[in-house]
């Protein structure tokens, strides 16, 4: 049976997720929840209609389009409960205030989106980026995508929050270019706390990546007050410190996750935190630096 995963966006050009210009291939699905997710939209494996209220001129033929009864007049259009997924509201709607998130993609489909970028890898030596989401919870799918890349001579690189089984899927990472791996909050009662299960297989997934010699380059999002105090930043040091890692992507902390939360009627918590100042990233890669650790990238 061919492979499928659910592929809920596509952004090209990006010069912040690898070498060179990059294209960006979202995956739904995350065995983590955390509260400052820029991408609510990712979190669960299924497929889900989104609703930007503000786009909607109420012109409700999604109402007509829609066979099972799941359009709602209040201040969200779909009824979850009562959605098949079919698409038929999406197509009907003339001003795109509907949205199916999480297409099911065959690689083969994949690449064909994904061909008419290889002139900017080629000239940039860039490349394609998989991300989420956790795109390590669809193995087949990513095995055959990447056995198709490196057939075009495609670099390929992961962006994994590390909860995966590192012994079952090795085979699978040893044909990446490169993978980015999040270390996040390094003590393991917050992170239950705050992200859920995961904390021990990350911290050994981590271990072996760098023993093992995978191509692994670590980051961390800087949260503040979650991921950005002297304790955590002195746990993601030791660590990189033990597997002979001199150098951490840095990515700043943004607010736009949470203008998702309602297109989607998510759970997730709003934080309330402004967008990391210039000022507070600089004093994180100054705490890293102190320690011996090379700042690699700044996002």
């Amino acid at each position: 049976m061919t492979p499928t995963a659910p592929v809920f966006d596509i952004q090209r050009f990006s010069l912040h997720d690898g070498p060179g210009i990059r294209s960006l291939v979202f995956l739904k699905g995350c065995s983590l929840r955390c509260p400052w997710c820029q991408n609510p939209e990712s979190q669960d494996h299924v497929p889900v209609v989104a609703f930007y209220r503000d786009r909607c001129g109420e012109y409700l033929e999604c109402e007509a389009a829609c066979e099972d009864s799941a359009i709602l007049h209040g201040s969200f259009r779909i009824d979850q409960a009562k959605c098949t997924l079919c698409g038929r509201c999406v197509a009907a709607c003339p001003s795109s205030a509907l949205r199916l998130i999480g297409e099911a993609h065959t690689p083969e489909q994949l690449m064909e989106k994904l061909r008419p970028d290889v002139p900017y890898f080629v000239s940039s030596g860039g490349g394609v980026t998989f991300t989420g989401g956790e795109p390590l919870l669809h193995p087949h799918f990513l095995d055959r995508v990447i056995d198709l890349c490196r057939a075009e001579s495609i670099h390929t690189n992961v962006e994994t929050a590390g909860v995966f089984s590192f012994d079952r899927w090795e085979a699978i990472l040893r044909k990446l270019d490169l993978i980015y791996f999040d270390l996040k909050l390094m003590d393991p009662e917050q992170h239950a706390e705050h992200l859920g299960d995961g904390y021990e297989t990350i911290r050994r997934n981590a271990l072996a990546l760098a023993e093992k010699e995978h191509p692994v380059e670590f980051r961390m999002p800087v949260i503040p007050g979650f991921t950005d105090t002297r304790a955590n930043i002195d746990a993601v040091a030791a660590l990189l410190q033990r597997v002979h890692k001199a150098g951490i992507h840095l990515l700043a902390y943004h607010d736009m996750g949470e203008a998702k939360i309602d297109i989607i009627q998510g759970s997730q918590p709003r934080l309330g935190l402004a967008r990391l100042s210039w000022q507070r990233l600089a004093e994180a890669q100054d705490s890293f630096r102190e320690r011996g650790i090379e700042i690699l990238n700044d996002a």
